[in-house]
């Protein structure tokens, strides 16, 4: 065999080795997963689909279900249950008032413990009735191997979730631009009584520790370890990672994003006005109808499948006037594969007019 096919074989197994080590995880979690966040694709999974203890991470659901009851503005006077909460705390007072905003911002910065008491009787009626609020939620959003029994996740045989279901919560909270704005924020001042104030300092270190964070909460108990729940987004792309009792988390959220991000792109499907037809027109002043996608369209996809993505053009064969400039006429369905990836609706960009016909002596007479 030449020298030369020697080395480039010997070259080519290097560089595949090196490949294979550049893309090993050492993930410490006993649970773990990676989501795409748009799709829902899994990245990543070890023992996703294992029940087990969510310690504080329980406030993603708590926050949501605070923000989502249209309520943040709200001035909540703290009840006297939700003082004296163990675990991690921003020390409420009775009597003391707080806008519900407030009281989240303490919730999933300082994973206060009062403040998710606080926030259950105010928006539940009763801590009761919130987790049953939790609770319906989850069976909502398909949750099924997900149980609540309280609103700050304090050790409970009861209260159980998987990295797959938390992914999922997590994935869904995220889309809630103030759910969005408060988990990705690094310091908070809030009241204190009345002359006072309260620095809250976000506990999710990954917010300094990796660029590509904006979220979202962490969590521990000795029952769960440490969980930790974060949500990454570099060019477009957005993913969801989840560890639950990780010894090593911050590395693991680090390398599993990374990976994660190797996996997908963004990629522009159409820009505005890309596709811009002329369609039949029938019973209109003219034959046919000026249309056009006024939106762009982007897709998170793994990389590689570009090539495979094709669009098919819809629309009515038989359209009838009087027909409005932004009315819909059909539109763009986009595939990768036999799947379908996305679609932009085509609007009329024209008015037509339907013809106004003059009735025959015979059509005045009778009728």
């Amino acid at each position: 065999m030449p020298k030369f096919v020697v080395c480039f074989l010997i070259f080519l197994l290097l560089f595949c080795s090196l490949a294979t080590v550049s893309y090993a995880l050492d993930v410490s979690a006993h649970h773990a997963i990676v989501l795409e966040a748009e799709s829902g694709d899994t990245v990543y999974a070890k023992n996703a689909y294992t029940r087990a203890p969510m310690a504080s991470t329980t406030k993603i659901m708590t926050a949501i279900i605070a923000i989502e009851s249209g309520h943040l503005d709200k001035t909540v006077t703290v009840p006297k249950a939700a003082t004296g909460i163990e675990g991690s705390s921003i020390y409420l007072q009775e009597g003391e008032k707080l806008t519900l905003e407030e009281l989240v911002y303490a919730l999933m910065l300082e994973s206060a413990n009062d403040s998710a008491v606080a926030i259950a009787i105010y928006v539940g009626g009763s801590v009761d009735g919130f987790v049953e609020m939790m609770n319906d939620k989850a069976k909502e959003l398909g949750l099924n191997n997900t149980h609540f029994t309280n609103p700050h996740g304090l050790d409970n045989e009861e209260h159980y979730t998987t990295a797959l279901d938390l992914a999922r919560l997590a994935a869904y909270a995220m889309e809630n631009p103030r759910f969005e704005e408060i988990v990705s924020t690094r310091k908070k001042v809030i009241p204190l009584s009345e002359d006072g104030s309260r620095v809250l300092i976000n506990h999710n270190k990954l917010l300094r520790l990796y660029e590509d964070a904006i979220g979202v909460k962490t969590g521990f108990t000795k029952r769960s370890g440490r969980c930790l729940v974060s949500c990454g987004e570099r060019n477009g792309v957005r993913l969801i990672c989840v560890t639950l009792n990780a010894p090593n988390d911050w590395n693991d959220h680090k390398q599993l994003l990374d990976y994660g991000f190797l996996q997908f792109e963004r990629i522009l499907l159409a820009e505005a006005g890309d596709y811009t037809l002329s369609l039949n027109c029938i019973n209109g002043e003219k034959s046919s109808l000026l249309c056009s996608n006024f939106d762009s369209v982007s897709i998170t996809l793994k990389k590689g499948l570009q090539s495979e993505i094709r669009a098919v053009t819809e629309y009515d064969r038989l359209l009838s006037a009087p027909i409005k400039k932004g009315d819909r006429v059909g539109q763009v369905v986009f595939y990768c594969g036999e799947n379908k990836i996305g679609e932009c609706p085509l609007y009329a960009i024209e008015n037509v007019k339907s013809i106004k016909y003059k009735k025959s002596i015979l059509e005045r007479i009778f009728g």
